[in-house]
């Protein structure tokens, strides 16, 4: 086995920690400005851009396993934020849209969101550095969805 080497070791964890301080901030965001967490966020912006879809189409658009979309939906609903039409049996006939009230939470949500992204992703780079990180992005994306 070929191990890392040091570059792509400190790579790797400032990578990782990245991400993850980057998901505390963006989920201490949401709670403070609309009491969303950035799951709910996740949903309410593919629902957004999509429209309602089938709940297994949902699931393949933002990369989640079906039981955790299964709970954080019925979570959804139970606040207002979307609706489910169809089969509750049949997940794959089942159908998720947004709900009035899901549509205002995301209109507050997303100004603050976009400005703390802006702010800690993309302020610092250059254009040329943006691009660059894109390609890096599409790379390991390509890579993952090509089954590894």
């Amino acid at each position: 086995m070929e191990w890392l080497t040091d570059e792509q070791q400190r790579i790797w964890r400032d990578y990782l920690a990245m991400t993850s301080r980057l998901h505390t901030a963006m989920h201490r965001q949401l709670q403070q400005d609309c009491e969303l967490s950035l799951s709910d966020y996740d949903v309410l912006v593919a629902l957004s851009e999509r429209g309602s879809m089938r709940i297994n189409e949902l699931g393949e658009l933002i990369g989640w396993e079906q039981s955790r979309l299964s709970h954080q939906l019925r979570r959804m609903r139970g606040r207002g934020l979307v609706d489910r039409e169809g089969d509750d049996d049949d997940r794959r006939g089942a159908t998720v849209t947004l709900t009035d009230a899901g549509l205002a939470a995301l209109r507050t949500a997303a100004p603050g969101h976009v400005d703390l992204v802006r702010t800690v992703v993309f302020d610092g780079l250059s254009k040329a550095e943006q691009r660059a990180f894109g390609v890096a992005i599409d790379a390991v994306l390509n890579r993952l969805r090509a089954g590894g």
